[in-house]
Parts: structure tokens; sequence; C-alpha cells
């Protein structure tokens, strides 16, 4: 890899005699980090029969020996388990740390949903996620990665910062993966370096900046600001964290590590953050502080009247095959949008009407399915989520193969004697989605925009 000469002299300035250690480290071979769902019953990775290494700053997080083909792998598709660079779980830290009650919580440059599947994991019981992406077609991955999770407080939304800064004191938590000049990905993706420049890191810290500010406003008084970057340059780290501490009144907090994590804290000024490079910890670049918003009155953010049109609304009646279909139905309340069932668990439904008010929503909780004359289709998100009643509908597990088929939308066969009606998938017990079984075929129902595309199949295929 060869490394932009101006970001040698810049880097070689941080660490000084260091950065030789550094610069060999970004030529060695990259790390192979997942986090695995406990809530759907994931055991922990093993490496010839001994358990995989452990992320040290992650409960769940697990190094593995080598690269899964992981878009062969049912296990990834049926949201087990997410890839995720290890240095990043370190937002794990700062939640544990400071988030101990019921929180609503704003991850607002969430796409792909590494750390939205991970507040999803590690909120405390009751809170509330809404996962933001600002770039449309990055929305739409992150609502199939958080629909995978199977996580139901989850709210996903395509919009600028400056909307959601419109929601005032909305947020008890705001997380600011902020989007930078990725020096810290330089060894996943060699090509990136091609990309840097001197300028593009003092715009990158400019927006970032922007960014804060224009979501500050729906941060309450008392609330945590969680800003992380995967860069070194201390433009976009230290000197932003400085800049919201002057500026916005922020107070830096603390967060405890273990020395064995090796991780890196200021090159400038003295306030608390926490910096991740590939020579000292195993994993890529990264940096993280959390800062508390001063205290101060909080203002109500109302909900304007409903009209009388809506007031005076019929809501359609709860189909009789939806209605077993959640373990806990009591915890959820209906939403119809057209023929399609959304159920609402209650950290959604507080705050619902006023999303769908000031913001474009792609997913809220569980879509359970979509009536069609008599027929109601159970919707692949009901399949993938943590709340779904398994004895609602006749299960086949699927060896790999047939699994494989049913993710790249092929035709199926299941086994003679399979009930008729809407079935449920599973691969080593972990659901995958629906067919429904007509007898002598069954139609495949996994979404066609989430099918494996690829037709290769590389010949020897690792799996977890």
């Amino acid at each position: 890899m060869a490394l932009p000469v101006d970001f040698i002299t810049r880097t070689r300035a941080l660490l000084g005699e260091e950065f030789e250690r550094f610069e060999a480290a970004l030529q060695a071979d990259v790390p192979v980090s997942i986090r695995i769902n406990e809530k759907k019953g994931m055991p922990a990775p093993a490496n010839g029969g001994s358990p995989c290494a452990r992320v040290g700053w992650c409960s769940t997080g697990y190094y593995l020996p080598e690269r899964p083909s992981f878009t062969f792998d049912p296990l990834f598709h049926a949201g087990a388990y997410y890839v995720q660079e290890a240095s990043s779980m370190f937002l794990e830290q700062a939640i544990r740390r400071y988030v101990t009650a019921p929180v609503r919580c704003l991850d607002l440059c969430a796409a792909p949903g590494g750390k939205s599947t991970h507040l999803a994991a590690c909120l405390p019981e009751g809170s509330l996620l809404v996962s933001n992406e600002v770039i449309r077609s990055r929305s739409h991955i992150l609502a199939e990665n958080i629909a995978k999770w199977g996580c139901p407080d989850c709210v996903v939304t395509n919009n600028d910062p400056e909307e959601l800064g419109r929601l005032t004191h909305l947020f008890d938590v705001v997380v600011a993966d902020v989007p930078c000049s990725g020096e810290g990905m330089f060894r996943k993706d060699t090509d990136s370096t091609g990309e840097w420049s001197v300028a593009n890191v003092a715009l990158c810290a400019g927006r970032s900046r922007r960014i804060i500010h224009d979501i500050w406003n729906a941060l309450k008084p008392g609330g945590l600001l969680v800003y992380s970057t995967c860069t070194y340059n201390t433009e976009e780290d230290e000197e932003n964290i400085h800049y919201i501490i002057e500026e916005l009144g922020a107070e830096a907090l603390p967060i405890p590590v273990e020395d064995e994590w090796q991780v890196t804290g200021p090159l400038k000024y003295t306030h608390p953050v926490y910096r991740f490079f590939p020579h000292k910890t195993r994993g890529e670049g990264f940096f993280l502080a959390a800062l508390r918003k001063a205290d101060g009155e909080t203002e109500e953010f109302r909900l304007k009247s409903k009209g009388k049109k809506e007031k005076g609304k019929a809501v359609p009646a709860l189909p009789e095959a939806a209605k077993s279909c959640l373990t806990d139905p009591a915890a959820f309340a209906p939403e119809w949008d057209g023929s399609r069932l959304r159920m609402l668990p209650r950290p959604v439904q507080e705050v619902y009407p006023l999303l769908r008010e000031h913001l474009y929503i792609l997913s809220a909780g569980i879509c359970l399915g979509e009536t069609k004359g008599k027929d109601f289709i159970p919707a692949e998100e009901l399949a993938l989520s943590t709340a779904l009643n398994r004895e609602a509908f006749p299960m086949v597990d699927l060896d790999w193969e047939d699994a494989i088929r049913y993710l790249k939308k092929e035709a199926l066969s299941l086994p003679d004697g399979t009930a008729k009606g809407y079935v449920l998938l599973c691969h080593k017990g972990f659901p995958l989605g629906f067919a429904k079984h007509l007898g002598n075929r069954a139609n495949n129902l996994y979404p066609q925009e989430w099918r494996i595309r690829t037709g290769y199949v590389p010949e020897r295929v690792i799996t977890l």
C-alpha cells in the first residue's frame, strides 16, 4: 500500500518513533471480527473446538481465525451475528458506563448498521433506538440489517441531521459516527488512499462540526453525545471535541479502559478521548469521545393535534392469522399502512406519531405482514424478529444447500408431510424466512431485493 506523502508527514508528527510500527501494521492482514446475537441464542464461535479469541472491550465480540464466506453462510443472513470491525465495538464501553436506564437513543449516521445493531444489543431493556441515514440508498441497507438483527424497539429513518435537530430535546443519547476522511480504513480499503488529501481532512472536520450543531437541539439537557470517527488526525478528532466543549458547553467524560487493550489517549489537549491504532490494538483506526450536554430546562416537543378525518378514521381489525404471531402480542400496538400491518412495541408507540409527522420513516417495530383478500402473508421481518412466536407456523429446518437456494430466491421442494400454508424455514434452528407450501411445490417468499445475487460459489465454503 502506497501511503500519501502528506499523510506520512502528518502522522509521523503525531506518532514520533511509533510511526514505523504503525506503517508496518498497515501492511499486515486485516483482523476479522464479529458480534454474536445473544438474543437469538447464537453461541460463541469456536476454532477447532476451542473458543475464538474475545474482543476485550465488547462482551459479544470475537476474532475469527480466518474470513468465512459470509455471503454463503445462512446464519449471517439470519442475523445470528454481525460482521463488525473490532475497534468500533468500543462504543459498548461508553453506553454501559453512562446509560443505566431506558432511553431514547438516536444513531445519527447509522448505515450500514454496525453501531445500531450493537446499540440494540446493549441499551437497557425498554429503550427506543432511532437509526438514521441521510443517503437514500444506504438507508435501505440499514433497514435490512436492522430487520435481520431482529430487535423490535427500533425505527429507521432517512433524514438530514438538520431535520432531526428540530425535534427539540427528544433524545437522551445521540451517537454520531460522523463521515470522516477514513484514514483508519486504509488497511481494509487500500483504494481509499488515493482519495485522501489534506483539503478533504479540513472539509470533513468542518462538516462534522456542522452535523453536531444541527443535531444538538434534539439532545436533552444532561444528555449523552458519543462522537466517533475512523480517522487519526487531530482536526477531525481532538480539535472537534475541543470545539464542542468550548462552543456548545459540553463536558468530556472518562471511560474506564483496561491496560491490555492498549487504547491511546489524547494527542492534543487533555480531554478524555480514546484512540485505536492498528500497531497497538487488534483492529483498525478508530476514535471515540463521550460528552455530556450541560443541564438545563427540558422543552417538551408536542405533536400537532390530529385532524377530524384522522380522528374518526376506522382502524382495520387485526387478522386472525396475525394474532398468534408474536410471543407477547399485548406489548404491541397495530399500525396499518394501507394493507401492510406493523406492530409497534411500547417504546416505539410513545413517539411514533411525532416521528411520522416530522420524519421519513422506512421501518418501525415489526412488519408483521400484508393482507391480500382473505389471505394474510407474513413478512420477512416477522421471521427474523426476536419477538416471533415460532409455534404459530409449521417449521422446516433446511440443510446448507437448500438454505442457499432459499436465500437466492430459487425454487424449493419441502419434505413430504409438510403442512400446507405458510411455513417458517430455518437453518440450524435460526429462522431465515417464509415459504408458502402448496403441496406439490413451495412459493419462495424471500424478499427479491435481499436475495444472494452472485452465481459464484467458492470451492471451499467456510461458515460459522
